[in-house]
């Protein structure tokens, strides 16, 4: 046999590096962990309404995350993501929805760990910002005060879309019985983070994408691409009402996975 040609040393060193080889290539593998994707959700809504999306992400092998926003006003909904934010260990990727988005903006700035923003039909703020001054800035919205329901509580006054305008306001291209059932397990936005300013926005930092939904009639498409630009993100457009995450599941996951892909 051939090897036994060899000298002893040469034999072993040969064995040694075959497998230190293999054991670097391991060794890098390990330490480039998948990232985990915190699907954030915003107002009228909750975290269900990842489900496909989520999914799909966790048949890839991605560990995801989708905390419950408590829709209580931005100081308080972003400390809220930001201390679910520092119980994830290594790489997150954020991805917001509508006022998901404002949230997320607030609560990454200054995590390290937070690789990438995915903007999905949401607010992308600057400093100073407020969802009611951004909502005025462009014309298009159904979702003024006519179309919602005013019902207080015991720290303020929740807003909630009437029953009758949902599906057309929110989800319009969702079938009519998922729909109503949105609608009547809608989860409300207190008003009073209509005025509520913004703080320095984490997308001056890390890198972002945007999905434009281009028939969303909660967040008129030019609103959301001016933010796009100006935060310099890489945009898509869907033909989606505002939830494109639901009616639009794979084109959604597949810009999570492009900045995945691009910040790994």
């Amino acid at each position: 046999m051939i090897l036994r040609k060899w000298p002893v040393a040469h034999l072993l060193l040969a064995i040694a590096l075959i497998f230190g080889v293999a054991g670097s290539a391991t060794a890098v593998g390990e330490h480039r962990p998948k990232p985990t994707v915190v699907l954030v959700h915003g107002a009228f809504a909750d975290a269900s309404g990842w489900d496909d999306v989520a999914r799909s992400l966790q048949r890839k092998g991605y560990p995801v995350l989708a905390p419950a926003n408590p829709l209580r006003g931005v100081d308080f909904d972003s400390a809220y993501l930001r201390s679910v934010l520092a119980t994830v260990q290594g790489p997150i990727v954020l991805v917001g929805h509508s006022y998901g988005g404002f949230v997320l903006t607030n609560a990454a700035t200054g995590n390290p760990n937070v690789k990438a923003l995915v903007y999905i039909a949401a607010f992308a703020p600057d400093a100073g910002e407020t969802v009611g001054g951004l909502s005025a800035l462009f014309p298009g919205s159904q979702l003024g005060e006519a179309a919602l329901d005013f019902r207080p509580h015991p720290g303020g006054v929740d807003g909630y879309i009437k029953l009758s305008l949902f599906r057309e306001v929110f989800a319009a291209d969702v079938p009519r019985a998922t729909a109503a059932a949105m609608a009547v397990s809608q989860r409300p936005a207190d008003v009073a983070t209509l005025g509520q300013p913004s703080g320095v926005p984490a997308w001056k930092t890390i890198p972002s994408w945007t999905l434009i939904a281009k028939d969303d009639q909660v967040i008129p498409a030019a609103a959301q691409r001016f933010m796009a630009q100006r935060a310099g993100a890489r945009t898509v457009q869907v033909a989606a009402s505002h939830v494109a995450m639901i009616s639009e599941p794979e084109a959604t996951t597949d810009l999570i996975l492009t900045a995945v892909r691009k910040t790994s």
